[in-house]
């Protein structure tokens, strides 16, 4: 699934590559992909003849910001933006496409068709369902240390799953959550309210710096993931932990284990990310 690093990247593909297009016309081919109170039929007459001025993103949606709407857009597991001539066949799993006047299309893929977008007027683009209940960016300006420390001495709930919600914070995922706690030393099934000052300190910052470094690199490519200009992602070949069970730590050089926590697996070490700390 891309997480925010990957979405943020495919942000500045898009805005690179049709910022200031005018939409010409728009085919749907499965309904469902069209959420919210605006149905598709409705969705397709709306967007003819509205320009593209501004992409933005909040944790992991990506939103087009129109002359009149603003379209909120979440790639789930295998969602993707490709720019064509509209001369060209449309690919397999291609179920959106935005016809502009310039002869291109910009279409939407999504080989599960999990993915969704919501069509609202501008300005309500940050009280829609999702969007609304997001933590703060993962950013020194939007997230504070403090509040953070505050907000998990609450909660009784595994640090992992707790950071997956995006209601602490915005935009971490599978990837790069396992990343953060390794650079933090902590182990996934910590209670978040066991943790100390000092280690709350060390997450928030591993957060922000793991998550800053990802942008960077353009996303994790992981089986199927390239942004919109095509491109993969680089970060996978920095990952410390993800994907690499059995082998050595960067750090200790103990094997890597992997586990299931709230259902999804998990990576980490064992020797640095120890479950029973003494205080």
């Amino acid at each position: 699934m891309p997480e925010l690093p990957e979405v943020e990247t495919v942000r500045k593909g898009l805005e690179q590559l049709v910022l200031g297009a005018t939409i010409q016309s728009v085919d749907v081919y499965w309904d469902r992909i069209v959420a919210g109170s605006i149905d598709s039929e409705e969705f397709k007459q709306l967007l003819v003849g509205e320009t593209i001025i501004e992409f933005d993103r909040r944790g992991k949606y990506i939103i087009f910001r129109f002359e009149h709407w603003a379209l909120v857009s979440h790639l789930r597991m295998e969602g993707k933006y490709e720019v064509e001539n509209s001369t060209a066949p449309l690919k397999k799993h291609t179920h959106i496409v935005f016809h502009l006047t310039d002869g291109r299309d910009l279409r939407y893929l999504d080989v599960r068709k999990f993915g969704r977008m919501t069509l609202v007027p501008l300005g309500k683009e940050f009280s829609t369902t999702g969007i609304r209940l997001l933590g703060p960016e993962p950013t020194k300006e939007a997230f504070d240390g403090k509040t953070f420390y505050t907000t998990l001495q609450t909660k009784k709930r595994s640090i992992k799953p707790l950071l997956l919600d995006q209601t602490i914070v915005a935009g971490l995922g599978n990837i790069y959550v396992d990343e953060a706690l390794f650079v933090a030393k902590i182990h996934p099934m910590r209670a978040a309210n066991s943790l100390s000052k000092n280690e709350v300190s060390r997450l928030h910052e591993s957060i922000i710096k793991v998550l800053g470094d990802a942008v960077k690199a353009g996303g994790t490519t992981i089986r199927t993931y390239k942004n919109a200009l095509g491109d993969a992602g680089t970060f996978q070949v920095k990952l410390a932990v993800y994907g690499k069970k059995g082998s050595p730590c960067i750090r200790c050089g103990t094997p890597i284990e992997k586990i299931k926590v709230a259902q999804r697996g998990t990576h980490f070490c064992p020797n640095c990310q120890q479950l029973d700390i003494d205080y």
